[in-house]
């Protein structure tokens, strides 16, 4: 299930750097090497069905450069949050 982030991110802190973050050989061999760092936020996002949700969403980034992979899990309906987790795991 494809989401699209409505508005801003907020509550953003890092929770993995650098060796902690288990996919950093894939971030590196994709995009370079850099100081990667694994992220979350809260957000409201827009599923593909047209609802919208309040969600936390992780991210890596780098200096310039961000993953796009991303997760969201919604904190208001887990149903609708395990579709997308799960759908978005197979991309």
């Amino acid at each position: 299930m494809q989401f699209e982030i409505v508005g801003e991110i907020t509550a953003i802190e890092t929770f993995a750097s650098g060796s902690g973050i288990r996919e950093i050989a894939r971030l590196r061999r994709i995009y370079g090497r850099g100081r990667w760092r694994k992220r979350k936020g809260i957000a409201e996002v827009r599923l593909s069905n047209g609802s919208a949700h309040l969600a936390e969403i992780h991210w890596y980034e780098a200096a310039g450069r961000k993953d796009s992979r991303s997760r969201a899990c919604s904190d208001q309906h887990d149903e609708i949050a395990k579709q997308a987790t799960g759908d978005l795991r197979g991309q």
